[in-house]
């Protein structure tokens, strides 16, 4: 195998799941059953497999089943491009969570250089009418998609603006204190700007090459604050961060940077911003940069993700579910996606693999299926 894939997931005392082992083969998977039943459990174990905290960017201790409390551990082979891994990531209990790759420890930023895993959950339904916070995750996820390196970035800077921000809470003044914290700051963020910028292009341009059901969105980064015109020259910011010292002071927290900014997007063909645009049109808009994250990282990395789709058929009509399978086929990309009856996934048909997954006294159980 030369693409992007799981030939096996085992998981253990996670969430719902006392134990499940999956095989798989390179076809998407459809996970169906009722709610409540662990379906989404399994996505999250998935989305483990790549840095961060996953999909519900739960802690380690929130993991485990319950009432047993003994901790718990994912593990999977996973094929990428011409090589065969070995991922096991685990968290004892009241410890955090530990990644072994190969048989070897290793950083979370490790996942992202062997696998790139995109996904789409309810929860984000709502991402265009809430909050920049939300947008701001979503990009940055499809930003270390196309740059591992990014996570390190955005780390550098949190701290270093967590330590800025201390100092301007306790009111001190003296700009020695604050020269090498704002360097670092400036330096990370300049970066972080960039492979923002750089991702939204990527972003725009696979969004061009669709030839899809799904709505196309225009895409740009803004600052909400003029002082911070440069984001992507380090010295500016630098500057600006310095300029802005007193103002940060009587706020107690840093008012201008990276940490500000927020995913703009506009519905093109209608010209209507998607905060505005119906549901319908809004879950579109996010599954149409699903797709195109997923078009760009086939040609970026050289293998489609793995895509985790939760409930990713319930607002949408029959067409446009057919649109959307048909997409991640031509694709090649291995896709879970969950849904309560097999019916929905009748379009499929065997270009998947099936899986119910049931719920007895508080213990998820998953069998596989020849068909929904």
């Amino acid at each position: 195998m030369t693409g992007l894939a799981l030939s096996q997931l085992t998981l253990s005392h996670f969430r719902s799941h006392k134990r499940a082992v999956l095989d798989l083969d390179p076809r998407p998977m459809a996970i169906y059953g009722p709610n409540g039943a662990g379906k989404t459990n399994l996505l999250e174990a998935i989305s483990l497999l790549s840095p961060g905290r996953g999909l519900r960017r739960a802690a380690a201790d929130d993991l485990t089943r319950k009432p047993e409390a003994l901790g718990w551990k994912v593990t999977a082979q996973l094929q990428s491009l011409h090589q065969t891994h070995e991922i096991e990531t685990w968290a004892e209990a009241g410890s955090p969570r530990q990644l072994r790759i190969d048989g070897k420890a290793a950083p979370q930023v490790a996942l992202g250089r062997i696998a790139r895993i995109l996904w789409l959950v309810p929860s984000m339904d709502r991402l265009w009418i809430e909050g920049a916070d939300g947008r701001r995750r979503f990009l940055d996820r499809a930003t270390l998609s196309f740059e591992p390196t990014h996570a390190e970035a955005v780390l550098t800077y949190e701290k270093a603006m967590r330590e800025r921000n201390r100092l301007l809470k306790d009111m001190v003044r003296d700009p020695h204190w604050y020269t090498a914290l704002e360097a670092q700051m400036a330096e990370a963020g300049a970066t972080i700007h960039r492979n923002r910028n750089d991702a939204i292009l990527l972003l725009t341009q696979a969004q061009g090459e669709a030839q899809t059901a799904f709505p196309t969105g225009l895409l740009d980064l803004i600052h909400p604050d003029p002082a911070c015109d440069a984001p992507d020259n380090a010295e500016a910011l630098t500057t600006a961060f310095a300029e802005n010292r007193t103002r940060d002071m009587a706020a107690g927290r840093t008012l201008i940077g990276p940490h500000r900014a927020d995913l703009h997007t506009v519905f093109a063909d209608k010209g209507v911003a998607a905060k505005d645009c119906s549901t319908g049109e809004q879950k579109a808009l996010l599954i149409s940069l699903i797709l195109a994250n997923g078009r760009a990282l086939a040609r970026d990395f050289g293998a489609p993700p793995i895509l985790l789709l939760d409930e990713v058929a319930a607002h949408l009509d029959a067409t446009r579910r057919a649109a959307l399978y048909d997409e991640i086929c031509s694709l090649g990309a291995q896709a879970f996606m969950t849904g309560t009856g097999p019916e929905l996934f009748d379009e499929l048909g065997d270009r998947a693999q099936y899986a119910e997954v049931t719920d007895t006294n508080g213990a998820s159980t998953v069998t596989r299926k020849d068909s929904p």
